[in-house]
């Protein structure tokens, strides 16, 4: 039988409902139009994030480095209010996720056949007994310590026994995500209209006659538990054209410790960073851009469930674009090469290190650490962030592309592409910010751009979230 790898989607193809949204006007005033009324409603801050208001800054090296062979191009941006998390994302808080999914798969087995199909684990209906879109019941506690034989099974299916050790553990190749997300940007775009007559306003132009080619991309599991991932180009149909499936695997990579590094002894950390507490505090590492966005969809789902309440609309968790980063990283302040103020890494009274970096060459603890630092442990840049510079490299949503700067707007910039299965694995670049603890202090820079392909996993690159904020932010920085 087919095995299930999979746990509940989440799309973000949502219903909007008006929230405190008055049925009618105002007063007539004498048969005056006022408007709609509505009720006032603010949005509350999200855990662990931090306001960062609207502003602008002149992205890029303001001065040319010779040493480094960069030459100064600020180009001046603008980018909307947002959340953002105050630190990066930890061990601990991807852990949730991990655990989650594990949970998911756990309850799915439970609910099948092959397992002893406890319906008790999967909603079909409500309490009225009209059918609803099956999913998990969460209510429904796992029998982790009583459970009979079918349960015992189930659980123990998402686990191994490992070769060497004789030890029972996790499986990590079982805990696959699966997702769905709405593309709004291609399905806004006008050549991309299902009424002719509205691709086209120019009158003096033929109303087109051909359908648009939309591509998207599929994943599903095959009769082997396979994933199979595909890029569909097609002529389109419907909105649905704009739905993107994707199962990713969600467990980080603990043996980058040894393949980013030739002939070091890093065997500790790839058994103990991500597993043992003592690090829970600490960056996540060895998560790709891949995991990374599937991680803000499930985080973006996590929410809206906790709402309980249906066509809840709410500003989706998401990786920081570029230009995001770079306004926060460098507190709204174009001079600033630095999250902080002054060209140096360190203070130059006390010799005080501002941010977790390599300071000199095979010393990597001048500055206090080793590896990564728990997460705060520097103090935050002007706008209330931690570790903008160094600890970890961080993805963005950017793509990356030589001519970035020249093909992107000055508002709200981005550059955004969905690379296929087939593309050349040069254009599966994601550009990644704030170098890291094995970076020397030029990599750190917050006017720096760098890329990694967006597969990778490193011991070196972490990411953290952001919401964009709705309505207008007060206190605007200027």
């Amino acid at each position: 039988m087919k095995k299930i790898l999979y746990t509940l989607f989440a799309a973000t193809l949502l219903t909007v409902t008006a929230v405190g949204c008055a049925t009618g006007s105002r007063n007539s005033m004498g048969g005056e139009v006022t408007g709609v009324g509505g009720l006032s409603w603010a949005e509350p801050t999200p855990y662990g994030m931090v306001l960062v208001d609207r502003g602008s800054v002149n992205m890029g090296p303001a001065k040319d480095d010779s040493l480094w062979n960069i030459k100064a191009d600020p180009r001046g941006v603008s980018v909307d209010a947002f959340w953002m998390d105050e630190t990066e994302v930890t061990n601990s808080k991807y852990k949730q996720f991990v655990f989650w999914v594990r949970d998911s798969i756990i309850r799915e087995r439970l609910a099948d056949p092959a397992y002893g199909g406890n319906e008790e684990y999967r909603i079909e209906e409500d309490r009225e007994g009209n059918p609803v879109t099956p999913h998990l019941n969460w209510a429904k506690a796992i029998p982790w310590r009583n459970a009979n034989e079918d349960e015992q099974r189930a659980i123990e299916s998402l686990y191994r026994t490992n070769p060497i050790t004789g030890v029972k553990e996790l499986d990590p190749e079982q805990l696959n995500y699966r997702y769905e997300t709405y593309n709004h940007t291609e399905a806004a775009r006008r050549r991309n209209r299902l009424n002719p007559e509205r691709r086209e306003y120019n009158t003096d132009k033929p109303v087109p006659v051909e359908l648009p080619v939309i591509s998207k991309d599929t994943a599903f599991i095959n009769d082997d538990g396979e994933i199979v991932r595909q890029t569909v180009t097609r002529a389109l149909t419907g909105p649905y054209d704009f739905v993107n499936t994707y199962i990713v695997n969600v467990y980080p990579d603990t043996t980058a410790w040894i393949n980013d590094f030739d002939n070091a002894y890093n065997e500790p950390y790839v058994r103990m960073y991500f597993s043992h507490a003592g690090y829970n505090d600490y960056p996540v590492v060895g998560v790709s851009w891949e995991q990374a966005s599937a991680y803000a969809n499930w985080r973006t789902d996590f929410l809206r469930r906790s709402l309980g309440r249906e066509g809840v609309y709410v500003e989706p968790y998401r990786l920081p674009t570029e230009a995001e980063w770079e306004y926060a990283a460098r507190a709204g302040k174009s001079g600033n090469m630095y999250p902080w103020d002054g060209d140096l890494p360190l203070t130059e009274e006390q010799g005080c290190f501002y941010a977790n970096f390599k300071p000199q060459e095979g010393n990597f603890v001048q500055d206090g650490q080793l590896i990564t630092s728990k997460v705060g442990t520097y103090s935050p840049n002007a706008f209330g962030l931690y570790d903008m510079a160094g600890n970890v490299s961080e993805w963005t949503s950017t793509a990356y592309s030589e001519s970035i700067d020249r093909i992107t707007s000055d508002l709200n910039p981005e550059y955004r592409y969905d690379a296929a299965l087939e593309d050349p694995y040069r254009m599966k670049r994601k550009i990644v910010r704030g170098g890291s603890w094995k970076d020397v202090a030029h990599n750190v820079r917050s006017d720096i751009r760098m890329w990694e392909y967006q597969n990778e996993q490193r011991s070196y690159i972490g990411f953290r979230c952001v919401r964009s904020r709705i309505g207008f932010a007060k206190g605007t920085r200027k």
